[in-house]
């Protein structure tokens, strides 16, 4: 399986939903607070406001957040979470790709790191 098999994929907008759901559970955007803009999430996830505003639809649908008209979103409510004795005892499939993912990532880093250097020494004395 080449690096494909390590893709994650889920569509952007629950990617983005997921990830904001996380950032409710973790206090990020505590409840009464506004989310950014769109146009900030946007640039915050490189994805099109259309897709960034149906990830906020699946916040809204799952009575996470609330929207009006011209007025930023507000935490509502946050997310259920697991009781410590409901959590898997093994690493989710998810968990296992995006390690996996990070690994790659951080070897790409290293080699590039290694070329810099590389190339700052040889450039040094010009």
């Amino acid at each position: 399986m080449g690096k494909q098999g390590h893709m994650d994929r889920r569509k952007v907008y629950v990617r983005i939903a997921d990830e904001l759901r996380q950032d409710l559970a973790s206090d990020r955007y505590p409840v009464g607070e506004s989310l950014p803009s769109i146009v900030t999430l946007s640039a915050r996830f490189g994805a099109a406001k259309a897709t960034v505003e149906r990830a906020l639809n699946v916040l809204r649908e799952e009575g996470l957040i609330q929207s009006r008209q011209g007025s930023p979103s507000v935490v509502i409510a946050k997310p259920e979470q697991e009781e410590a004795g409901d959590a898997p005892e093994e690493p989710s499939q998810e968990f296992t790709l995006l390690w996996g993912q990070l690994q790659e990532i951080r070897e790409h880093l290293r080699r590039q790191n290694l070329r810099l250097d590389e190339l700052e020494k040889r450039t040094k004395d010009l």
